[in-house]
């Protein structure tokens, strides 16, 4: 069975159980690392998630893997807060992250670099706009893009 395949059929499982738990399905990522696969399901909500939100959705979530077994390899099942620095894949992830922060990394190099940081000023569905320290206006076409995800400084 196909990776992107999998990580349909298990957002489609775990969709009710996420949203049971009041909280988001952000993303679900299935990798292998090493000699182990690794079922990765990142769930969100405001003010964060907490380790109780986790097992809330762990425990019923495996429950139904176990029953549903779409996935033929064993594998490691995490739940888990996509982080402060998260990766934005989906429109919503990019609406929400309007005015922050973020990191731009492109397919090919436009003006000699393939990084980009800046605040996410816009977002269309296939342009965004950032503005960077200097306060340049700099826009790329989503199909330009490799990469978005949202940094934190310190």
């Amino acid at each position: 069975m196909a990776k992107q395949k999998i990580t349909d059929i298990v957002a489609e499982l775990a969709q009710p159980v996420v949203e049971q738990a009041d909280c988001e399905l952000v993303d679900v990522v299935y990798e292998k690392e090493g000699s182990d696969w690794f079922l990765r399901v990142y769930i969100d909500k405001p003010g964060g998630v907490t380790l109780d939100d986790c097992e809330k959705i762990s425990r019923p979530l495996n429950e139904i893997l176990d029953e549903k077994d779409p996935i033929p390899q064993a594998y490691y099942l995490e739940v888990s807060s996509p982080g402060l620095e998260r990766q934005l894949k989906k429109p919503r992830d990019f609406e929400r992250a309007l005015g922050n922060l973020v990191e731009i990394k492109l397919y090919k190099a436009v003006d000699n670099r393939k990084r980009y940081e800046g605040e996410l000023i816009s977002y269309d569905g296939n342009v965004l706009a950032i503005k960077t320290e200097n306060n340049e206006i700099l826009e790329f076409k989503m199909e330009q893009i490799a990469k978005v995800k949202t940094i934190v400084k310190f």
